[in-house]
Formats: structure tokens, C-alpha cells, sequence
């Protein structure tokens, strides 16, 4: 179990840096884990724009800490996050047009 915890503890810190990097528009390296491929590859795919796309990486790294500390083994894709955030919204809208009729 301490293992899985430290390994947990090594991915998050390797998403922090990779979503680091990102923000400050540089990569600092040429090595990357296959799950971080697979991060970056989504995030080139889910195609932000300009200065929403600082914040929702920043929203996505914050969702993605709180799925790690709750025991998840990897990071969840950016195209996930958005999702679930649009899912989300679609039940907020729903739940509050339903009590106002």
C-alpha cells in the first residue's frame, strides 16, 4: 500500500510539473512517461483558446489533485474533466429550470 501512495505521491507531482510547464510555455525536458504523452496529447485535442485556457488548466490541475489525494492512480484526461464540468452544468440548468417550473 505504500508503494501505491508513493507512486500516487510521484505521478501528481510529475502532472504538477508537466501542467507547470505548460502555463509557462516552455518544456524544460525531452523525456516524457506514456501517460503524460497521452495528458498532452488530450490537452492539444481539446483545443483552448487563449487566456481560458490558463484558467482551465489551472481548474483541470486542481480537479486532478483532489482525484489524486481521493485514491485515483493516474490523472484524468483534460477531455474527461470538461465533460464531466459540461455534465455538470446540464444538471445544474435542468435541476433549477425543473424547481422554476
Amino acid at each position: 500500500m505504500l508503494e501505491a501512495t508513493t507512486d500516487s505521491e510521484t505521478i501528481l507531482y510529475r502532472f504538477n510539473r508537466l501542467v507547470k510547464e505548460l502555463l509557462q510555455g516552455s518544456m524544460k525536458r525531452n523525456t516524457f512517461r506514456p501517460w503524460e504523452i497521452e495528458v498532452l496529447l488530450d490537452i492539444d485535442s481539446c483545443d483552448l483558446n487563449g487566456s481560458n485556457r490558463r484558467e482551465t488548466l489551472r481548474r483541470y490541475q486542481r480537479a486532478v489533485q483532489r482525484q489524486m489525494e481521493n485514491g485515483a492512480l493516474k490523472p484524468m484526461l483534460l477531455s474527461q474533466y470538461l465533460e464531466n464540468k459540461s455534465a455538470r452544468r446540464k444538471k445544474k440548468d435542468s435541476n433549477s429550470n425543473g424547481a422554476a417550473s
